[in-house]
Protein backbone atom coordinates (compact mmCIF):
# COMPACT_ATOMS: atom_id res chain seq x y z
CA UNK A 1 0.00 0.00 0.00
CA UNK A 2 1.48 3.28 -0.84
CA UNK A 3 1.79 5.97 1.48
CA UNK A 4 0.86 9.57 1.40
CA UNK A 5 1.65 12.38 3.50
CA UNK A 6 -1.03 14.92 3.98
CA UNK A 7 -0.17 18.58 4.95
CA UNK A 8 -3.21 20.80 6.06
CA UNK A 9 -3.54 22.84 8.54
CA UNK A 10 -7.90 22.13 8.70
CA UNK A 11 -8.23 19.29 10.47
CA UNK A 12 -11.79 18.80 9.10
CA UNK A 13 -10.23 18.86 5.58
CA UNK A 14 -7.23 17.32 6.27
CA UNK A 15 -9.56 14.53 8.16
CA UNK A 16 -11.90 14.54 5.08
CA UNK A 17 -8.81 13.84 2.68
CA UNK A 18 -7.33 10.80 4.86
CA UNK A 19 -11.45 9.49 4.48
CA UNK A 20 -11.70 9.52 0.96
CA UNK A 21 -8.08 8.18 0.12
CA UNK A 22 -8.00 5.60 3.57
CA UNK A 23 -9.04 2.46 1.94
CA UNK A 24 -6.20 2.64 -1.42
CA UNK A 25 -3.32 4.74 0.70
CA UNK A 26 -1.37 4.40 4.08
CA UNK A 27 -2.39 8.06 4.88
CA UNK A 28 0.26 10.32 7.21
CA UNK A 29 -1.41 13.41 8.67
CA UNK A 30 0.69 17.06 9.46
CA UNK A 31 -0.92 19.80 10.42
CA UNK A 32 2.11 22.33 10.18
CA UNK A 33 5.34 22.92 8.23
CA UNK A 34 7.32 21.45 11.18
CA UNK A 35 5.22 18.35 11.77
CA UNK A 36 5.30 17.67 7.92
CA UNK A 37 9.26 17.70 7.77
CA UNK A 38 9.66 15.84 11.25
CA UNK A 39 7.46 12.88 9.20
CA UNK A 40 9.23 13.64 6.05
CA UNK A 41 12.60 12.77 7.48
CA UNK A 42 11.37 9.21 9.68
CA UNK A 43 8.80 7.98 6.83
CA UNK A 44 8.96 8.14 2.95
CA UNK A 45 6.05 8.83 1.19
CA UNK A 46 4.84 8.23 -2.59
CA UNK A 47 3.05 11.64 -2.83
CA UNK A 48 2.68 14.70 -0.86
CA UNK A 49 -0.17 16.82 -0.56
CA UNK A 50 0.67 20.24 0.50
CA UNK A 51 -1.37 23.22 1.57
CA UNK A 52 0.23 26.43 0.94
CA UNK A 53 -0.96 28.57 3.57
CA UNK A 54 0.08 26.08 7.33
CA UNK A 55 0.19 28.18 10.71
CA UNK A 56 4.03 28.16 10.57
CA UNK A 57 5.22 29.04 6.78
CA UNK A 58 4.69 28.60 3.64
CA UNK A 59 4.08 25.27 1.84
CA UNK A 60 6.15 26.36 -0.86
CA UNK A 61 9.13 26.13 1.56
CA UNK A 62 8.65 22.42 2.07
CA UNK A 63 8.23 21.98 -1.37
CA UNK A 64 11.81 23.74 -2.59
CA UNK A 65 13.44 21.65 0.40
CA UNK A 66 11.90 18.31 -0.47
CA UNK A 67 13.30 19.31 -4.38
CA UNK A 68 16.55 19.42 -3.41
CA UNK A 69 16.71 15.66 -2.70
CA UNK A 70 13.36 13.74 -3.96
CA UNK A 71 11.06 13.76 -6.94
CA UNK A 72 8.09 12.47 -4.99
CA UNK A 73 4.89 13.75 -6.83
CA UNK A 74 3.28 17.12 -4.64
CA UNK A 75 -0.24 18.29 -5.11
CA UNK A 76 -0.17 21.66 -3.68
CA UNK A 77 -3.29 23.02 -2.49
CA UNK A 78 -4.54 26.56 -2.80
CA UNK A 79 -6.85 29.08 -1.58
CA UNK A 80 -9.05 30.01 -4.75
CA UNK A 81 -7.89 32.47 -7.25
CA UNK A 82 -4.31 32.03 -5.78
CA UNK A 83 -2.80 32.30 -9.59
CA UNK A 84 0.60 33.27 -8.44
CA UNK A 85 0.45 30.50 -5.76
CA UNK A 86 -0.09 28.10 -8.39
CA UNK A 87 2.48 29.63 -11.17
CA UNK A 88 5.39 29.61 -8.39
CA UNK A 89 4.45 26.20 -6.94
CA UNK A 90 4.84 24.60 -10.96
CA UNK A 91 7.72 26.81 -11.29
CA UNK A 92 9.24 25.06 -7.55
CA UNK A 93 8.71 21.68 -8.59
CA UNK A 94 4.49 21.00 -8.07
CA UNK A 95 3.67 18.44 -10.22
CA UNK A 96 -0.29 18.80 -9.91
CA UNK A 97 -3.06 21.50 -8.22
CA UNK A 98 -6.25 21.91 -6.87
CA UNK A 99 -7.88 24.75 -5.36
CA UNK A 100 -9.97 24.71 -2.48
CA UNK A 101 -13.06 24.21 -2.43
CA UNK A 102 -12.76 20.87 -4.31
CA UNK A 103 -14.66 17.59 -4.45
CA UNK A 104 -12.73 14.78 -2.86
CA UNK A 105 -13.29 12.74 -5.28
CA UNK A 106 -11.45 15.16 -7.85
CA UNK A 107 -8.58 14.99 -5.48
CA UNK A 108 -8.97 11.00 -5.76
CA UNK A 109 -8.80 10.76 -9.23
CA UNK A 110 -5.40 13.62 -9.49
CA UNK A 111 -3.82 11.79 -6.36
CA UNK A 112 -4.60 8.24 -8.99
CA UNK A 113 -3.30 9.86 -12.02
CA UNK A 114 0.29 11.11 -10.05
CA UNK A 115 1.04 7.66 -9.19
CA UNK A 116 0.29 5.94 -12.09
CA UNK A 117 2.43 8.23 -14.40
CA UNK A 118 4.92 7.27 -11.72
CA UNK A 119 4.75 3.65 -12.19
CA UNK A 120 4.78 3.81 -15.71
CA UNK A 121 7.88 6.27 -15.62
CA UNK A 122 9.27 4.39 -12.57
CA UNK A 123 12.27 1.92 -12.86
CA UNK A 124 14.90 4.37 -15.12
CA UNK A 125 17.27 6.87 -12.88
CA UNK A 126 19.95 8.90 -14.67
CA UNK A 127 22.29 10.73 -11.94
CA UNK A 128 26.04 11.80 -12.77
CA UNK A 129 27.03 9.69 -14.68
CA UNK A 130 25.07 6.65 -13.53
CA UNK A 131 22.30 5.29 -15.74
CA UNK A 132 20.25 2.76 -13.91
CA UNK A 133 17.38 0.77 -16.10
CA UNK A 134 15.57 -1.94 -13.62
CA UNK A 135 12.71 -2.74 -16.52
CA UNK A 136 15.65 -3.72 -18.48
CA UNK A 137 18.19 -4.58 -15.75
CA UNK A 138 20.80 -2.55 -17.60
CA UNK A 139 23.04 -0.82 -15.19
CA UNK A 140 25.94 1.45 -16.25
CA UNK A 141 28.24 4.14 -14.62
CA UNK A 142 29.68 5.87 -18.16
CA UNK A 143 30.53 3.30 -20.70
CA UNK A 144 31.25 0.74 -18.06
CA UNK A 145 28.33 -1.82 -17.52
CA UNK A 146 28.13 -3.04 -13.71
CA UNK A 147 26.91 -6.25 -12.98
CA UNK A 148 24.09 -6.68 -10.20
CA UNK A 149 23.52 -9.43 -7.80
CA UNK A 150 19.11 -9.21 -7.22
CA UNK A 151 19.77 -8.38 -3.99
CA UNK A 152 22.01 -5.73 -5.03
CA UNK A 153 19.64 -4.47 -7.44
CA UNK A 154 17.11 -4.59 -4.45
CA UNK A 155 19.09 -2.60 -2.05
CA UNK A 156 19.77 0.30 -4.86
CA UNK A 157 16.34 0.37 -5.74
CA UNK A 158 14.90 0.84 -2.80
CA UNK A 159 17.58 3.66 -1.98
CA UNK A 160 17.22 5.47 -5.45
CA UNK A 161 13.10 5.22 -4.44
CA UNK A 162 13.40 6.89 -1.73
CA UNK A 163 17.05 9.49 -2.19
CA UNK A 164 18.19 11.64 0.92
CA UNK A 165 16.28 10.00 3.10
CA UNK A 166 17.16 8.18 6.32
CA UNK A 167 16.23 4.21 5.94
CA UNK A 168 16.62 1.89 8.38
CA UNK A 169 18.36 -1.03 8.25
CA UNK A 170 14.85 -3.11 9.36
CA UNK A 171 13.02 -1.06 6.68
CA UNK A 172 16.15 -2.18 3.86
CA UNK A 173 15.90 -6.06 5.14
CA UNK A 174 12.07 -6.04 4.69
CA UNK A 175 12.82 -4.35 1.07
CA UNK A 176 15.42 -6.40 0.34
CA UNK A 177 14.70 -9.83 0.93
CA UNK A 178 10.62 -8.79 0.69
CA UNK A 179 9.61 -10.44 4.49
CA UNK A 180 11.52 -13.47 4.47
CA UNK A 181 14.18 -12.36 6.82
CA UNK A 182 13.66 -15.27 9.55
CA UNK A 183 17.21 -16.87 8.05
CA UNK A 184 18.55 -13.11 7.15
CA UNK A 185 21.86 -12.84 9.45
CA UNK A 186 22.18 -9.53 11.12
CA UNK A 187 25.46 -8.70 8.87
CA UNK A 188 24.06 -9.46 5.66
CA UNK A 189 23.06 -5.92 4.99
CA UNK A 190 26.36 -4.74 5.45
CA UNK A 191 27.95 -6.91 3.55
CA UNK A 192 25.21 -6.11 0.35
CA UNK A 193 26.01 -2.33 1.27
CA UNK A 194 29.50 -3.26 0.96
CA UNK A 195 29.19 -5.13 -2.45
CA UNK A 196 27.55 -2.86 -3.94
CA UNK A 197 29.15 0.75 -2.79
CA UNK A 198 32.78 -1.21 -4.49
CA UNK A 199 31.06 -1.82 -7.98
CA UNK A 200 29.69 2.09 -7.78
CA UNK A 201 32.92 3.82 -6.24
CA UNK A 202 33.54 5.64 -3.44
CA UNK A 203 33.80 9.36 -5.56
CA UNK A 204 31.88 10.81 -4.55
CA UNK A 205 30.42 8.23 -1.65
CA UNK A 206 26.88 7.12 -3.17
CA UNK A 207 25.58 5.91 -0.15
CA UNK A 208 25.86 7.20 3.25
CA UNK A 209 25.98 5.56 6.45
CA UNK A 210 23.46 7.76 9.36
CA UNK A 211 24.74 5.44 12.32
CA UNK A 212 22.28 4.36 14.39
CA UNK A 213 19.97 4.20 11.78
CA UNK A 214 20.86 2.82 8.60
CA UNK A 215 21.76 4.01 5.58
CA UNK A 216 20.48 6.43 2.39
CA UNK A 217 21.27 7.90 -1.00
CA UNK A 218 22.77 11.11 -1.25
CA UNK A 219 23.72 11.96 -4.46
CA UNK A 220 21.12 13.81 -6.96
Amino acid sequence: MKTILIVEDDKKLNDGIKLALRNEFRCLQASSLRSASDIYKEQSADLIILDVNLPDGNGMDFLTEIRKTDDVPIILLTANKMEMDIVSGLELGANDYITKPFSLMVLRARVGVQLRDRKTSSGVYKIDDFSFDFGKMEFMRGNDILELSKTEQRLLRCLLENRGKNLSRSQLIDYIWQGDTEYVEEHALTVVVNRLRNKLGSQPECIKTVYGVGYKWVRN
